[in-house]
């Protein structure tokens, strides 16, 4: 059954292989985090390696078995299971002294915890009523959630030995059934990167998400979001359905690692706003739905909406962030991800790569072109990947190799979808530019944006390969990482409970100096994504024009929202903020003049 951290931050999704054990190294201490599922081979490998780390005999799950993916993936989240519940059962039974497991547990935990306080308590108690305060923290020590993130884009169809297509086997579905049928139970299922019909639709195959009480679920279904529009879109398609959306996880737009997926110019500030101020609203409209949903398949339903809780995450940096976020805007939780990438006691990062986010700087994270998806990607340059994809482009041989085939979704000169950063269609495609007649300026933009594309399915599963000693395919061993623009400020390789008294405000981390306040930065990184939408675009029409003016109005709306914040005086150095906001607001003011030109 599914218990509330004890923390109020989780560690969200990165990349494929970056958070792929990161419930095994953090879950036992009561934080939340998340694990991408779709990477089955990255899966059995990790399975390998915890099963000999456990002393358990490993048995293969190979290909030519019938559904291995699902089951590899099933047999994983189990695995992870009982690895956290034994951590677990160790820290409980751990000594009350300096350094063991179970006085960091409690030394984590946020001062406003009423655990936290019962454990000060017990610090200053003698005799009997310390013997009783024991025992009651060792009853009380809750693991974090075991979460996984399915990112509803990447569903390519699968097809069995004999090449026909296998029922409900997409990349998608397979993984939400293998996560379904796993003894998870202190867990959640996140859907992100927008609405998938087709997967939303299986969950109605699946009895392990409905509520067994009010309130009550073994496995929760939770959503990321970019705006309130969307949550109520996405909540209403599942609650016609009888699924409820326990848990709606605002991201921003642009300043967060990955794939970036641009609001209309809608901050994360005036976002936030609206789900505090319509909360209740929400859970009553999904209610309307969700109710008549379950009595209509023959359940008694509910009295009232069970509870909904709004997370937010994108570009988080400092322990006053963090309170504006919990207590002017009422989100349940906050999300921790770039700044833990520095943290290999919570996160998965090879050597090399975690040396080069340490030298990180702002011109090295770059919003860039590298998916196969087409969807912009936050991604730190200079990397093994990054060099090897160059050096193919020197050798006049751009492209990957496409062994894991996640992202193949392009037909323009196959039957059969073909990834765009793989070398097959990097080929063709280049052979149909040269021959387009293209004006020389939009010839060589087409040219960059394609050679840009990368393997993303290899260069963000190897880093967990490296750091266990274990390929996931012989010779390809180069590494893609996708931070948010946020880890620039971060320099130095971090321990898990120093970077928790970072975020509570107890020890602050050394920062860049300059590092502006993760609005602001938000703010700047839309005005650069508008001004190169309006530059890259050589022949704009009266349609791009207009939506580039509703941008701008977006924008000008969040820039006054974030002054009356300062004139409440709710945010720090209020000197620095307001003279943010007038220089984001004259940028503005200057575009909106030369659309009117245009």
């Amino acid at each position: 059954m599914y218990t509330l951290s004890p923390h109020n931050f989780h560690i969200p999704v990165m990349g494929i292989s970056f958070t792929i054990d990161s419930p095994v190294k953090v879950a036992s201490y009561g934080i939340n985090s998340a694990l991408s599922i779709i990477e089955d081979n990255l899966i059995e490998m990790m399975r390998k390696y915890y099963y000999q780390q456990n002393d358990e005999p490993y048995i293969p799950i190979e290909k030519h078995e019938e559904n291995y993916r699902v089951r590899r993936i099933t047999d994983y989240l189990n695995l992870v299971n009982r690895t956290v519940n034994k951590k677990l059962e160790k820290l409980k039974e751990s000594a009350f002294e300096t350094g063991s497991e179970i006085v960091k547990y409690f030394e984590m935990l946020p001062e406003e915890s009423g655990l936290k306080e019962k454990y000060h308590q017990f610090l200053k108690a003698h005799g009997h009523a310390k013997a009783d305060l024991e025992d009651f923290l060792r009853r009380h020590v809750t693991p974090g959630a075991i979460e996984v993130n399915i990112m509803t884009k990447v569903d390519k169809n699968n097809k069995d030995a004999s090449g026909e297509l296998i029922p409900d086997g997409s990349d998608a579905l397979g993984a939400l059934k293998a996560y379904a049928e796993s003894d998870l139970e202190n867990s959640a299922v996140i859907f992100s990167a927008g609405m998938n019909p087709r997967l939303f639709n299986y969950l109605e195959n699946f009895r392990e998400f409905d509520a067994v009480g009010w309130g009550k679920f073994k496995k929760r279904v939770v959503i990321k979001v970019s705006d309130y529009r969307s949550a109520l879109i996405q909540g209403k398609y599942l609650a016609k359905k009888g699924i409820w959306v326990s848990e709606f996880r605002i991201e921003s737009g642009l300043n967060c690692g990955g794939h970036a997926f641009a609001t209309q110019g809608l901050l994360l500030g005036p976002i936030l706003e609206e789900f505090r101020n319509k909360k209740e609203e929400l859970a009553d409209d999904l209610f309307q739905l969700y109710n008549p949903a379950l009595q209509a398949r023959g359940e008694a339903g509910f009295e009232k909406p069970h509870p909904i809780q709004v997370t937010v995450q994108g570009g988080i940096g400092n322990s006053e962030e963090q309170k504006l976020l919990l207590e002017h805007y009422e989100v349940s939780r906050t999300g921790w991800g770039s700044p833990f990438l520095l943290c290999p006691e919570a996160t998965t990062v090879d050597e090399k790569t975690l040396e080069l986010l340490c030298k990180s700087e702002e011109k090295d994270v770059v919003l860039s072109k590298a998916s196969p998806l087409g969807v912009r990607f936050n991604y730190l340059k200079g990397t093994s990947a990054d060099l090897e994809r160059q050096e193919r482009i020197k050798r006049g041989k751009p492209g990957s190799p496409c062994t894991e085939k996640y992202l193949v979704s392009n037909t323009e000169f196959t039957k059969e979808p073909i990834c765009t950063a793989s070398r097959r269609y990097q080929k063709l495609k280049l052979e149909q530019l040269e021959n387009a007649g293209l004006p020389e300026a939009e010839y060589q933009q087409q040219v960059d944006d394609l050679l840009s594309k990368e393997c993303l399915c290899i260069g963000l599963s190897n880093s967990a390969g490296i750091n266990y000693e274990v390929p996931i395919v012989e010779k390809l061993d180069a590494v893609t990482i996708c931070p948010g623009p946020n880890v620039v400020n971060f320099s130095k390789i971090t321990g898990l409970q120093e970077m928790t008294d970072h975020i509570y405000g107890r020890k602050e981390l050394p920062q860049n100096p300059g590092r502006p306040h993760m609005f602001l930065k938000e703010l700047q990184l839309y005005l650069d994504y508008i001004k190169e939408e309006i530059k890259n675009t050589l022949t704009p029409g009266p349609r791009d024009v207009k939506g580039w003016k509703g941008f701008c109005e977006n924008l000008l709306q969040g820039v006054d929202h974030y002054k009356d914040l300062a004139r409440q005086d709710l945010v720090k150095n209020r000197t620095a903020f307001e003279n943010g906001l007038l220089k984001a607001e004259k940028e503005l003011e200057n575009l909106r003049q030369r659309l009117e030109v245009i």
